[in-house]
């Protein structure tokens, strides 16, 4: 497989990523709706929308939980790498 023929995976800003989850959240729109009105995947909306709304209740997951504000610290600090955490 050719590097030429590979997409890079696009960035967002962490408001871009709250702003986003606040219309799902918030206004009331369906994930759908707000990731085919702003071109966005569903999946990358999906993982913003749950680390908005922060951990449920009962959730026992093994992983480590964070939210998008820890993960954007983390980052910058250059201790953030996606196959080991999960975002929240």
């Amino acid at each position: 497989m050719s590097t030429e023929n590979k997409q890079k995976r696009p960035k967002y800003t962490l408001e871009f990523k709250k702003d986003t989850a606040k219309l799902v959240i918030e206004k009331g729109y369906t994930q759908e709706q707000a990731a085919n009105n702003l071109g966005i995947s569903k999946s990358a909306l999906s993982r913003w929308v749950r680390a908005e709304q922060g951990p449920t209740k009962g959730s026992t997951g093994k992983s480590a939980s964070i939210n998008l504000d820890s993960h954007a610290e983390l980052q910058k600090l250059g201790y953030c790498a996606y196959s080991s955490v999960n975002i929240r």
